[in-house]
């Protein structure tokens, strides 16, 4: 499926940033590995030689700026940009810190903002012209969870930041589309097992999927011609408590 192309993935080195990746790679990508921790990052590569590590903070331009300047002098050119980075702080908006808030901004929101806004201008100038985005959503994009106004805020966000970017590319052969998960199986959802909090006020145990179909969802939007895009695309464990909320 990869055929050459070339990737980037920010928050490659764990979670669904690492299935991700390794899906890419196994269908032929030459990929980017962005993330904080180098090691991290190496251990995703696991000695792939389509893999490239580059230790990144996605909330800093300069950083992100290099992440490209990167890509671009390797390869020449970038196929897909998987927007995965992410953090999740719970609080309510009484409680939460604005450190917190800011943190989650600042990751969920302006670094995606920053690594689209260096793929678009890497997609527009090279020959042949355009690419893909798919931005890492949240059912938090539909209806939060108690205690979570950072997350959600931001989630809700990506949705505007992706038809922004869809409306803005489709001069340019840009397509973006926007991937919403629920409860896939990943270390940020350990701890559903023992029961989060509910609307109801309750605590409930919750169930997870396996993290490698968010890959294969992944694999399936990029692998489409830049003439056709799924815009939205929603996974979530089959008996999670979404569908029918409060």
């Amino acid at each position: 499926m990869g055929n050459g192309r070339t990737a980037v993935v920010t928050g490659a080195g764990s979670g669904l940033g690492r299935e991700i990746s390794r899906a890419l790679l196994g269908a032929g990508y030459r990929v980017a590995l962005a993330g904080r921790r180098a090691d991290a990052l190496a251990e995703t590569a696991a000695g792939d030689a389509k893999a490239l590590p580059v230790p990144t903070d996605v909330a800093d331009p300069d950083s992100v700026a290099a992440l490209f300047e990167t890509v671009r002098a390797e390869w020449g050119r970038l196929d897909l940009l998987v927007n995965n980075a992410g953090v999740s702080v719970g609080g309510t908006v009484d409680e939460l810190s604005f450190a917190d808030w800011k943190r989650t901004v600042d990751t969920n929101l302006t670094g995606m903002f920053l690594c689209a806004q260096q793929a678009v201008r890497l997609m527009k100038a090279q020959d042949p012209r355009g690419g893909r985005i798919v931005n890492n959503g949240s059912i938090s994009a539909h209806a939060p969870r108690p205690a979570s106004v950072a997350y959600t805020a931001t989630k809700h966000a990506v949705t505007g930041l992706t038809k922004s970017i869809s409306l803005d590319g489709r001069a340019w052969n840009v397509a973006c589309g926007q991937i919403d998960i629920g409860n896939a199986a990943t270390e940020m959802t350990l701890k559903m097992a023992d029961g989060i909090p509910q609307a109801d006020g309750g605590v409930k145990a919750e169930p997870t999927f396996d993290a490698r179909h968010v890959a294969d969802a992944v694999l399936y939007m990029a692998g489409l011609p830049l003439d056709a895009n799924v815009q939205f695309l929603t996974v979530t464990a089959t008996a999670m408590p979404y569908i029918g909320r409060g």
